[in-house]
């Protein structure tokens, strides 16, 4: 199958790339190129590439593609608060082009990277399920995702199948790797530091997940009958995979022999709390997806990345592992306007 990715060199995608070509998939990978040298470790990328910003996507981009994984966008909410405009942009108006596009020109299949943050604070103890749990988007980010969801559903269609899937926080080793994440951050703490400090009582519920067993279920939603999965939302998580910070920097510290926690408290009770239910992606796709990794593999696989690599204090408090300090200093040097476009074509 012939396979856009969008995104394709960011955490997620330079996983995701690697998994499908290995599957043997012909991939195409679009992407504006903002963190292609934020490269922790080496990649093979052979597979074509088209760099380009997603706002700008014509017909020749899409020429016989069967599917596409749509990734790109500001990917979370303080790059969604950096210019709350153009995140309407990339993640709202643009994601809708492209899929109206896509339908236009025969593509089957769009699989679109959306995200739990639609759910907001949570104000009861019970897990938010995909369909009937409300949605209360506070951050511009959370907000274009939500809207997006509604508008690609509206143009799903028996020969144009949409599959939205919301991932827990992420974690896990990639080339691209990120920082700015809650697991991985703890663990390049403890590595570098020794110590992590956390802000709040440590008291906040997260459900996290490992990039591999994202990037399976979006291999699901290709794989999977259309009659299952078309114009459906599923959370993305393991089972059990509900966690408080405490938990996920306890394993943390789990991976680094001598680190600590050490909590200041100074944030006092973090609002930012919910559980997520996987229930329906586990009953609905369960044949096709089937994650693997948990905390304790996960830190265990970050620790040895980090040894394999050299990984510094420097790598993880700079621009390779933070997207938000990788793109004020794409700005400040005049690499890209502020409206986040390319000064070089």
């Amino acid at each position: 199958m012939k396979i856009l990715v969008t995104g394709s060199e960011g955490y997620i995608g330079s996983v995701l790339t690697k998994k499908l070509e290995e599957l043997g998939h012909e991939v195409i990978g679009y992407d504006i190129g903002y963190y292609s040298d934020c490269l922790i470790s080496k990649t093979n990328e052979k597979f074509k590439k088209i760099k380009k910003d997603i706002r700008d996507i014509e017909a020749e981009d899409l020429n016989q593609v069967d599917a596409i994984i749509h990734l790109a966008g500001l990917s979370n909410d303080p790059l969604g608060e950096f210019k709350p405009y153009l995140t309407e942009d990339i993640n709202f108006l643009a994601t809708v082009k492209i899929a109206k596009l896509a339908k236009h020109l025969g593509v089957k299949r769009f699989i679109y990277a959306s995200s739990q943050s639609m759910y907001g604070v949570a104000l009861g103890d019970a897990e938010l399920e995909e369909d009937n749990s409300e949605k209360n988007p506070l951050t511009a980010y959370a907000k274009t995702k939500w809207l997006a969801e509604i508008e690609l559903k509206k143009i799903c269609s028996s020969d144009f199948t949409v599959v939205c899937f919301r991932p827990s926080t992420v974690f896990g080793a990639s080339p691209r790797l990120r920082c700015d994440i809650v697991f991985n951050n703890f663990v390049a703490c403890a590595y570098t530091t020794g110590i992590i400090e956390i802000k709040s009582d440590g008291t906040p519920w997260r459900p996290i997940i490992h990039v591999q067993d994202v990037c399976d279920a979006f291999i699901a939603g290709i794989d999977a009958p259309k009659s299952i999965v078309s114009g459906k939302s599923y959370n993305i998580g393991v089972k059990n995979g509900n966690y408080t910070v405490k938990d996920i920097a306890e394993a943390a510290t789990k991976s680094v022999k001598g680190s600590r926690v050490i909590y200041t408290g100074e944030h006092g009770k973090d609002s930012r709390t919910y559980k997520v239910s996987f229930d329906k992606i586990f009953n609905e796709l369960g044949e096709w997806y089937k994650p693997k990794w948990n905390l304790s593999d996960g830190g265990i696989q970050l620790v040895e990345f980090f040894r394999s690599n050299n990984f510094s204090e420097n790598d993880f408090r700079g621009f390779k592992t933070n997207r938000l300090i990788k793109l004020k200093s794409l700005i400040e040097n005049n690499k890209i306007d502020n409206n986040l476009r390319s000064k070089n074509h």
